[in-house]
């Protein structure tokens, strides 16, 4: 028997929040093409709070190549300011234990919750845990001994960071384009 794809299940607000405590944004398509080279990911689920206006993120997110599960976010205020909240915890673990259990081969966890320990010693357990990928070095207490399959992405910043287009590239591009449309010389 053929072996089974190994999947990655995403809590996409530690991650987010994670890589930004740390001062710069993750690109998810750099993200997901790493996951599929380094681990053979064949399927990445990230699950997210759905919030009204982000659709453009959501479809960017599916054009990348991950799995969406939505999650209902509450309102509440802290400090006066309005923040949204989606605790994906239940459903990241009720998929990867459950759901799609039998559908692949190994697992990664992508968080640094603590909320995840149970998850990662069942898939231990079972053989079934390939990695825990934390945003930084100041993930859980509770996921300390997993520290044989814990990789951090903040040391991997290098390959997975965003970065804004500049125009200086745009321009250089045209600039290189029009030079070779017009050369100087006639066609022989």
């Amino acid at each position: 028997m053929p072996n089974k794809a190994n999947f990655a299940f995403i809590d996409s607000q530690n991650l987010n929040l994670g890589v930004q405590s740390e001062g710069w944004k993750i690109d998810y398509r750099k993200l997901r093409l790493y996951l599929r080279n380094k681990y053979n990911i064949d399927k990445a689920y990230m699950f997210i709070g759905k919030i009204p206006g982000n659709e453009g993120l959501y479809s960017s997110l599916e054009k990348s190549g991950f799995i969406l599960v939505y999650k209902p976010t509450v309102a509440y205020v802290v400090n006066g300011k309005r923040t949204m909240k989606g605790n994906v915890d239940a459903e990241l673990v009720l998929y990867a234990a459950a759901k799609v259990y039998t559908d692949y081969d190994k697992a990664i966890i992508i968080s640094g919750d603590g909320d995840f320990q149970c998850l990662a010693e069942y898939l231990a357990d079972n053989s079934k845990l390939l990695r825990i990928i934390v945003p930084n070095k100041k993930y859980s207490k509770l996921l300390r001994k997993f520290t044989t399959y814990i990789t951090r992405i903040d040391i991997l910043k290098n390959k997975l960071e965003y970065k804004k287009p500049t125009h200086a590239v745009g321009r250089n591009l045209r600039q290189s384009r029009n030079r070779s449309r017009s050369s100087g010389r006639s066609k022989p």
